[in-house]
């Protein structure tokens, strides 16, 4: 029985994961692409989104990323879904919400333009007031989207 909990709860959270982070990166996007495409990109060392070839294999590792980050943030909150279970709703997607911001986004130890570890090992040229924000909003609506889902529908 509890197996069969775990692998709902497992399925679960990864579909609302890569739900959640698809619609968050397809808002930024119309908004910031200027992070991720072009020769003047902010993030320059990832790969250009406006050449075919790069957009066509990030489409193709896209989905098969997202399924292993959603199976592994998962499996670690196993031993704590009693916990999670007990909280109201409203307590449930707080803690959701600020596991993904705090855990997979500000202080995540990837250099990055949006997190501590960016701020402090990055060069100069890709920490901008305006990156940081950019992908902080993809960040804040990834997690919020998560928190609400996951908060009613996993528990």
């Amino acid at each position: 029985m509890v197996v069969i909990e775990y692998a709902v709860f497992v399925a679960g959270f990864t579909v609302i994961h890569t739900l959640a982070y698809t619609i968050a990166g397809m808002i930024e996007l119309q908004f910031a692409d200027f992070i991720y495409g072009g020769e003047d990109r902010r993030v320059d060392f990832v790969r250009d989104i406006t050449i075919p070839e790069e957009s066509s294999r990030i489409g193709r590792a896209f989905l098969p990323a997202q399924l292993a980050r959603g199976v592994l943030m998962a499996i670690v909150l196993l031993p704590l879904l009693g916990a999670i279970d007990d909280l109201t709703y409203g307590i449930r997607v707080a803690f959701l919400a600020g596991l993904m911001f705090v855990y997979a986004d500000l202080a995540s130890a990837v250099p990055f333009p949006n997190t501590i570890e960016g701020l402090v090992y990055l060069q100069e040229k890709y920490v901008s007031r305006d990156a940081f924000l950019a992908i902080q909003f993809e960040a804040v609506v990834y997690s919020l989207l998560f928190g609400l889902s996951a908060g009613w529908f996993l528990f």
